[in-house]
């Protein structure tokens, strides 16, 4: 499975799969056109809250497929999104204390992959992840997942700090992995959680570490400086799991 069958170039095409209610994770645009065609695939990608990319003529050549992009190539999700109240239901379903991964700046689609691959493997009941400057829910990504992407529910929302605030009233509290929290072993971590973890370049972003109530560091001897970010969200899941065990 490559990227190719996921994506979608020309206009009528890229129309299409909007009004057919597929799900767009990018459109790219070229930069400057304005014409009737690319104005109604703008408003549809309005509508559907979808980010655009406006690029050069070269980069559009350079994704297409076709050669026959006509200034559009929409990027569709392999799967469907969940919505953040379908995870909560699947806890519900099960009788468990909610368990969820938040995900930001987790640019990479194998990282995602491998990470909702853990989520599943961990007993998560879901994983949210941001609209904008993160990954989506591509070929690549399903197949990293290894599977796990038909059992493990994602939501895509457009603002996470947001969302953790609305999570705390359903009585979640967050734990955001950082290099320099409390290490995790002196943390208690049972109960309805939220896992937030970022990139290894970056981290997680400043607002939404803000809203998570700790921070904890994984203890590490090493001579490098920091786990791959799916590698870190395996480790911190299962001191959860172990938590949530005991």
């Amino acid at each position: 499975m490559g990227y190719k069958e996921f994506t979608i170039e020309g206009r009528n095409a890229v129309l299409e799969a909007f009004r057919a209610g597929k799900t767009i994770d990018k459109l790219f645009v070229l930069d400057h056109c304005q014409d009737g065609p690319v104005l109604s695939i703008k408003r549809e990608a309005a509508k559907k809250g979808c980010l655009i990319k406006y690029v050069s003529k070269e980069r559009l050549d350079q994704m297409s497929h076709t050669g026959r992009h006509q200034g559009v190539i929409a990027f569709a999700a392999a799967y469907e999104y969940a919505g953040v109240e379908d995870i909560l239901d699947v806890a519900k379903k099960r009788g468990e204390p909610p368990f969820l991964f938040l995900l930001d700046n987790i640019e990479d689609p194998h990282n995602l992959g491998a990470i909702i691959r853990t989520a599943n493997l961990a007993g998560a009941h879901g994983v949210i992840i941001p609209k904008n400057r993160a990954a989506g829910l591509t070929a690549t990504v399903a197949r990293t997942s290894a599977g796990a992407l038909n059992y493990t529910p994602v939501a895509k929302v457009t603002n996470m700090a947001k969302t953790i605030e609305e999570l705390k009233k359903e009585g979640l509290w967050f734990v955001c992995a950082d290099m320099n929290g409390t290490v995790m072993y002196q943390l208690d971590l049972k109960g309805p959680i939220g896992l937030v973890i970022g990139s290894e370049g970056e981290g997680v972003g400043r607002l939404v570490k803000e809203k998570c109530d700790m921070t904890a560091s994984i203890p590490m001897k090493g001579d490098i400086d920091s786990l791959n970010a799916s590698v870190a969200a395996g480790v911190l899941a299962y001191e959860i799991v172990r938590q949530r065990m005991g």
